[in-house]
């Protein structure tokens, strides 16, 4: 049997901007995670720590869309380069300003600045999306694009808490921020896979969320999203009430791992069932992992637990982006995208923060509410949505593309 996956390969190109893309792609989990560690060695401030990291993760999801709209207008080439750069010298004024003993608002200024990263999921995602418009193998390029997701959130965070923790407390971002700039430098070039500029009679009627469709989409994704920073909180919670926070570290790979192998999977199948009923397949089944957190009694239970709820994530997502391509215009695709990765990143932050602040107050059991209540509204968002989503997709018409050319 032919592998999906290394048939993706065959197109020429899809070598080079997948590995120039994974490498720029990398600083953005770093990013959040160095600056946290950063800030907590050099001040020794948790509260301002978590403050100055939420600002970048905050900033990058309400002006990646932005960066990515720009994109959409006037091309990869033209403004990856200078929103890029801006992004870097933030990130070299946040570190300076950090070591230097800057006032606190510089950090934050920094940090809202550094936030011009552009999304390079979204950039990768739209190459694959230029090539295999109209054809199976895009369901199959996208499920790699989550499984990328997953690695990069796992093995982002892990190195730059390394990096600060046994070299010196800056290293962890200085690293990110020249991964940014060198896969950037490197993916640009790549001329021949960019997606072409669409007309400018195309980008009317303003930026792609204030289509209904997106907004149903990024909301989902958002309340999805809550569900991860949840473990993510809880994770540690709950292995420091076992008395085992070391262990802390297995329940965030098992999700991820869940997430991943389900994404591979997904990859490899051709369903025939319509993405909006996917979807909603998608949602309720994450909804319904999230009551067995509520029952586990260990670290091993709980660890089962998340990796079933991980299943459901990679799928969902997956087919989130094919929806995105089907109701959004070409001219605003990699915009689109973009929102959806907004609106995921926007719920970890909140799942993660409200999760914590239940712990605090209620208990450790009760933080798991949180997860629980997210993928009810989760749920509840995809189903309120599935008409109009049924209706969108309908009207979408396939446009089929020609095979592009193999490698060689």
């Amino acid at each position: 049997m032919p592998n999906p996956y290394r048939a993706l390969f065959a197109a020429r190109g899809t070598r080079g901007f997948t590995a120039a893309g994974l490498i720029a792609r990398l600083p953005m989990p770093m990013t959040h995670m160095g600056v946290l560690t950063m800030l907590s060695e050099l001040r020794g401030q948790y509260g301002l720590a978590g403050a100055v990291a939420g600002t970048f993760t905050l900033a990058m999801a309400l002006l990646g869309p932005q960066v990515s709209r720009l994109v959409d207008r006037f091309g990869q080439g033209r403004i990856l380069l200078p929103a890029t750069g801006i992004s870097v010298a933030a990130l070299g004024g946040l570190l300076l300003s950090a070591y230097y003993d800057a006032p606190v608002w510089t950090l934050f200024l920094f940090a809202l600045l550094a936030g011009c990263m552009p999304s390079m999921g979204a950039m990768v995602r739209a190459r694959w999306t230029e090539l295999y418009r109209g054809s199976p193998k895009l369901n199959t390029a996208y499920s790699l694009e989550s499984v990328v997701d997953e690695l990069t959130y796992i093995i982002g965070p892990a190195v730059a808490v390394m990096l600060c923790t046994s070299l010196f407390p800056a290293a962890g971002p200085l690293f990110a921020a020249l991964l940014l700039a060198a896969g950037v430098l490197l993916f640009v070039p790549q001329k021949s896979t960019e997606p072409p500029v669409r007309p400018r009679a195309e980008f009317g009627g303003g930026s792609a969320i204030r289509s209904a469709p997106v907004l149903v989409l990024a909301a989902t994704l958002l309340f999805g999203g809550a569900i991860a920073g949840t473990v993510d909180t809880m994770g540690l919670a709950f292995a420091e009430a076992q008395s085992q926070k070391g262990a802390a570290g297995i329940v965030f790979s098992v999700y991820a791992l869940g997430s991943g192998l389900s994404g591979l999977v997904f990859g490899t199948l051709k369903p025939a069932i319509s993405p909006p009923r996917l979807l909603l397949l998608g949602v309720t089944g994450t909804a319904l992992t999230t009551v067995p957190f509520l029952m586990v009694g260990s670290i091993a239970g709980l660890s089962v637990a998340v990796f079933f709820a991980g299943v459901f994530f990679a799928p969902t997502m997956i087919v989130i982006m094919g929806m995105v391509e089907q109701v959004v215009p070409a001219a605003k695709l990699t915009e689109g995208m973009t929102w959806m990765i907004a609106g995921l990143s926007i719920g970890v932050a909140l799942g993660a923060a409200v999760s914590g602040q239940v712990v605090d107050v209620f208990g450790v059991r009760a933080g798991f509410l949180v997860a629980l209540g997210a993928g009810l509204v989760a749920l509840l968002t995809a189903t309120l949505g599935y008409r109009l989503l049924r209706s969108r997709t309908a009207q979408a018409a396939p446009e089929p593309a020609g095979e592009p050319a193999p490698c060689g």
